[in-house]
């Protein structure tokens, strides 16, 4: 009779867990190639939403893009009982602060707040940008339609947001739209100073810039290939000694490829391969392309896990140009250059990443690891509250994934028996009643 009491309740538990878990499939057949394509059609259909454009017209300018998202994001709020805290995040950039600010403009992004139950101080971000450009960064009256760079990322957001809305999370997701990116990242910049005022504990913040095209200028056609852009350790590490220390022990124990931001491309690289198995995330070891930069940087410069999701294949003939005829190549970074189905994937990559990060518990804050000279690796964490139990997680050191893992229960030290320590690298991360997992911690201190 207990054998199968014992059988129900483990019965039970797998039918929970593989329900909640169904939710992130609900997810992906729930994501609109058709609302996507028209928000990518409305914002392309300001003119310009250059950062120093017009902001008193209804019809053209940032002003009146930045006014339709956020009326988007009140849409949303109505729509899911004023689930969500909507307001403009502010800053004055004044004339001359770089060769791009011709005249004094204030930076508006628009949030919009999706409060956790059990987390609310905890935060995963998604994030767009609101801002388009042509050929002269300066050039703020010329038609900038700005389809793909970046109507595709914001529109993404907001699909986001319509549906994650519909869903409770333990932890609080932010959807935003952010300005000043062609001219200087001010709008991540200023997002990121205001959540470090705001004592908010951000879990990562995914930055999604230019997810609809799938023909590179170099001929490629693919529409399965993305890349996740992440630096490898936290450019907050500013104090000399404690750099210093730190840099003497990875030379020694590692870690110098697996700071906060890189687990969180890890993240979106198991997420996607089991629930995306179609997909091809690509990992690329490069805080962004080459001699570029993106809005997840300003949020790594505060010290913030931050990467940035985009197209494998960009098309330079289409960014950041005059629409123009040249050479029978059409220039522009218009609307029928955007590939729907192709955003569409994108967008919800994005959405069950962070329905999976909202609903997970904390990572463990401290994971001790011994070993040395033993066939065994011997890991210790700290309990975290929410956890019902740890997965221990080990790669080859030249392997840019978590490929092995185990879970170990509800304790907080286990041994890897016959795993030698020298030859991998190792890390712990919290999983949910329900199967949700944190992001992989890297161990943090050595036990000898």
């Amino acid at each position: 009779m207990k054998y199968f009491i014992y059988c129900a309740i483990l019965l039970v538990s797998f039918m929970s867990s593989s329900q909640t878990n169904m939710n992130l499939y609900n997810i992906v057949d729930s994501i609109s190639e058709e609302r996507l394509r028209e928000d990518v059609k409305t914002l392309a259909n300001f003119g310009t939403r250059h950062t120093l454009s017009d902001t008193v017209s209804e019809t053209r300018g940032i002003g009146a893009a930045r006014r339709w998202i956020k009326t988007q994001f009140d849409n949303i709020s109505t729509a899911c009982d004023n689930c969500l805290e909507v307001f403009y995040q502010k800053d004055l950039v004044k004339k001359g602060t770089n060769n791009r600010i011709i005249k004094d403009v204030m930076v508006v992004n628009v949030v919009a707040i999706q409060r956790g139950t059990k987390y609310p101080n905890r935060f995963v971000i998604m994030s767009g940008d609101i801002d388009s450009r042509v050929s002269d960064p300066n050039d703020f009256t010329t038609d900038a339609p700005g389809a793909n760079d970046n109507a595709t990322g914001m529109a993404g957001t907001i699909e986001t947001a319509r549906i994650l809305s519909q869903y409770k999370f333990d932890n609080s997701i932010i959807y935003v739209g952010l300005s000043g990116e062609e001219q200087g990242l001010f709008g991540g910049q200023g997002i990121a100073r205001y959540a470090k005022a705001q004592g908010w504990n951000i879990v990562g913040v995914l930055n999604n810039d230019m997810i609809g095209n799938i023909k590179g200028v170099d001929g490629v056609i693919d529409n399965r290939t993305f890349r996740i852009f992440s630096e490898p350790i936290t450019t907050a590490e500013t104090d000399p000694e404690q750099l210093a220390h730190q840099n003497n022990a990875r030379r020694f124990y590692g870690g110098e490829v697996d700071g906060t931001s890189r687990q969180l491309a890890r993240y979106v690289h198991n997420i996607t391969t089991t629930y995306m198995p179609e997909m091809n995330p690509m990992m690329v070891y490069r805080l962004d392309r080459f001699g570029r930069g993106g809005h997840h940087k300003p949020f790594c410069d505060e010290g913030f896990a931050g990467i940035r999701i985009m197209e494998a294949h960009e098309n330079y003939t289409q960014q950041h140009q005059d629409i123009r005829m040249e050479n029978d190549i059409m220039y522009g970074d218009t609307f029928e250059h955007v590939n729907f189905e192709y955003c569409k994937k994108l967008t919800t990559v994005n959405a069950i990443t962070m329905a999976s990060l909202a609903s997970a518990p904390p990572a463990p804050s401290t994971v001790s690891i011994g070993g040395i000279v033993e066939p065994s690796a011997k890991l210790n964490w700290n309990a975290v509250e929410g956890a019902k139990g740890y997965k221990v997680y080990w790669r080859n050191t030249t392997s840019p994934t978590w490929d092995h893992s185990r879970y170990v229960g509800n304790v907080t030290s286990f041994t890897l028996e016959g795993i030698v320590i020298d030859n991998y690298y190792f890390g712990v991360a919290s999983v949910s009643a329900n199967g949700f997992e944190s992001v992989v911690t890297f161990p943090n201190k050595i036990e000898r």
